[in-house]
């Protein structure tokens, strides 16, 4: 079983265990082709079992430090990764914000389980974890994104040129975040 941290009503968010890299492979390898355009260029480690249990490691670490927060979505029976959905830079202090990033399968686009995720786990990040700002930034035409986004709540609030090498090449990125309304 993972370690679940979030239920929603169509999925189980939450940090895998080592042992478990095999969710993730899958559901890296699925996706590959379909993320290659929204994420920087990998190399063939990057799918191995090594790198992806150290990957697996690393999360919970950062999670025992409060330092990222890497989170899956799993189907309700935790036997398949639908996406990522990652709070990472965590900064203390009077910053009190984080970076979101966040991948879905392929064929599970457009049925709104990024939005369901988005609002559990920004709740989460919010409400237990006491974070003031999410910061959230995609690529101007990554029109899924952007509804995404918005209908979650974030307001954009810049454009960076050349922000990310994104697909082997510097690409600019819109600038969004939410605020949390209680602190």
């Amino acid at each position: 079983m993972p370690i679940c941290v979030i239920e929603t009503d169509r999925l189980n968010i939450s940090l895998l265990k080592p042992e478990e890299f095999p969710l993730l492979k899958q559901y890296l390898l699925r996706n590959k082709q379909h993320l290659a355009k929204w994420e920087p260029n990998r190399d063939s480690s990057y799918y191995s079992e090594f790198e992806i249990t150290l990957r697996i490691k690393n999360a919970l670490l950062a999670f025992k430090q409060q330092s990222a927060f890497y989170f899956v979505l799993l189907n309700k029976s935790n036997d398949k990764v639908l996406g990522v959905c990652n709070f990472a830079n965590a900064v203390r202090g009077p910053l009190q914000a984080c970076h979101l990033g966040y991948a879905i399968c392929h064929e599970h686009q457009g049925q709104g389980l990024m939005q369901e995720c988005l609002k559990a786990t920004t709740h989460y990040v919010f409400e237990s974890l006491k974070f003031h700002r999410i910061m959230a930034n995609y690529i101007p035409d990554n029109t899924r994104s952007e509804k995404t986004l918005s209908a979650v709540g974030f307001e954009r609030e810049g454009y960076a040129k050349s922000y990310l090498q994104i697909a082997g090449k510097w690409q600019d990125h819109v600038l969004t975040a939410l605020i949390n309304p209680e602190n």
